[in-house]
């Protein structure tokens, strides 16, 4: 018996799926961008294979209720970290900065 991982949907009824294009968020073109950066032929930080296990990785419940590039942008954190290409204080730091800025701007989280 093969058992399947939560993402593994192939062959599974899944409904229709919607071809069109649409506009993407300028947050998800940064982590498009910051996937090509950490992967490319120069830093090789990262790999496919890399992101792919780790958005195989991500618990089934936190899973489903992921965007595509959520997925995306928590494999590639959790991959630098584990790498120690950053820390997780600098991480928090960051995270910290970017929420104080969106304060000021009078935006609310998304």
């Amino acid at each position: 018996m093969v058992l399947r991982r939560h993402h593994d949907m192939g062959g599974l009824e899944a409904g229709a799926v919607e071809q069109g294009e649409h506009e993407y968020g300028p947050w998800e073109k940064r982590t498009d961008a910051i996937m090509r950066l950490v992967s490319d032929k120069k830093r090789k930080i990262m790999s496919v294979d890399e992101l792919r296990r780790g958005i195989e990785e991500i618990g089934p419940n936190v899973y489903d209720e992921m965007s595509y590039y959520e997925r995306w942008i928590t494999s590639i954190t959790n991959n630098l970290l584990e790498k120690g290409v950053i820390s997780v204080d600098e991480l928090g730091r960051k995270m910290a900065q970017i929420e104080q800025r969106w304060r000021q701007q009078g935006a609310t989280k998304p």
